[in-house]
């Protein structure tokens, strides 16, 4: 049995490359960049009017002119006008290309406008206010989204201005999850006293698909060849698997035999840690140079649901070049646990006199899928310890933001 350090340190020297691909735009919503994003022109690209007001040129003010005669007007999207009589203003609106032979605006609120006169109610007037000057924001040629940033609204915005239709993403890897067991039975079933449904694949799949990871799932029964031959199908199909279930010392718990018997390299079998002590991992190796990873969670729900979180959400950022939010959070109650393992506490998270608390949430073992509705993540408390202070701060595994 291994710690959670060395089983982690075991997973992250495994990842994979999954290529790239180039997707509309719009398709790229939660994706990761793999493309510096450049700035096609300056931003803004000409000097941009920021209130609805008058263009004057700035001399004329500080020669004490308070009475501008209107020359014509600039809407936004309009081309560039010239101001010919320098002692003149310009109606302009926001966002429109501030006309040549001005270089001040003044908005609507701080002048009166008299027919085709516009007088100015202001005893000071900075020059230059109110314009967004050409190239102030980014210049022509400079990164504005560096790669391996997961793509946001935000990022979807500056992409569209720059004129990007199509843009290079990581690849989203084919994901099989696969849960095992003869107790389960489809969703839309009635279970019979001795069996309950199928839960933890569509688990899996909700906590894949924040990932953007669309992944397909199957069931297996405790028959050793029918698992033996799912597997090497699903091997041949796809680029991950995922089992929930068949890895604990159970009679019928034939899944790490036949994942070595199917050639796929054991890299470790059971983690000192509570929930998902019993989590393997290992590798098939190709002959065309290409690895598939293989996670066989065991299937009680909360070992499940930590062993998503711990080890694939980092293994899967790793892989396709992003980094995971880390976060910390304050004990609220003491907590005692003797087993020497890893404890993965279920905690509420409250804030309160602006720090982050960490509740413990009292479920029934790694069996009570209920209470994951109760918590909003969990803390990983250190093997070494059986006490574990109020007050003390521990690293945060968030799965609800509120």
């Amino acid at each position: 049995m291994i710690s959670v350090q060395e089983a982690l340190r075991i997973i992250l020297d495994n990842t994979q490359d999954f290529g790239v691909e180039e997707v509309p735009f719009l398709d790229a919503i939660g994706r990761v960049l793999k493309e510096d994003i450049f700035a096609d022109r300056d931003f803004p690209p000409f000097n941009r009017v920021a209130m609805d007001g008058i263009a004057i040129n700035h001399r004329y003010f500080e020669y004490g002119v308070r009475d501008f005669k209107i020359e014509g007007i600039q809407p936004a999207g309009s081309p560039r006008e010239k101001m010919e009589n320098a002692a003149y203003c310009y109606e302009v609106m926001t966002g429109a290309v501030l006309p040549e032979n001005t270089d001040t605006v003044i908005r609507y609120e701080d002048v009166q406008i008299n027919s085709l006169m516009a007088k100015v109610n202001l005893d000071t007037l900075e020059k230059g206010k109110n314009i967004h000057t050409q190239g102030k924001d980014r210049q022509q040629g400079e990164i504005l989204i560096p790669k391996d940033r997961i793509i946001t609204a935000a990022e979807i915005g500056v992409i569209a201005t720059v004129g990007k239709s199509m843009v290079k993403v990581a690849k989203v890897p084919k994901v099989m999850i696969v849960s095992t067991g003869d107790e389960l039975v489809e969703v839309d079933q009635i279970p019979e006293a001795h069996q309950i449904r199928r839960s933890n694949a569509f688990t899996l799949v909700s906590l894949l698909e924040k990932l953007q990871i669309k992944a397909t799932t199957s069931h297996a029964t405790d028959n050793k060849e029918q698992l033996k031959v799912k597997i090497l199908n699903n091997l041949k199909t796809h680029d991950i698997l995922l089992f929930s279930g068949a890895v604990s010392k159970g009679k019928f718990d034939y899944l790490p035999e036949v994942l070595q018997e199917l050639g796929v390299e054991k890299q470790f079998h059971r983690v000192a840690q509570r929930p998902g002590k019993p989590f393997w991992f290992g590798i098939k190796n190709h002959l065309n140079g290409t690895n598939k990873a293989i996670f066989a969670f065991p299937g009680n729900p909360i070992s499940t649901y930590v062993n998503c979180l711990v080890y694939f959400y980092p293994w899967f950022a790793k892989s396709v070049g992003f980094t995971l939010k880390e976060e910390t959070v304050i004990l609220a109650e003491n907590v005692v646990f003797k087993p020497h393992l890893t404890y993965f506490l279920q905690v509420r998270v409250e804030v309160k006199y602006g720090q982050l608390l960490a509740i413990p949430i009292k479920g029934n073992g790694s069996g009570d899928l209920a209470s994951l509705t109760m918590a909003d993540g969990f803390i990983q408390l250190p093997q070494a310890q059986t006490t574990f202070k109020k007050g003390a701060t521990y690293p945060l595994l968030r799965y609800r933001n509120s």
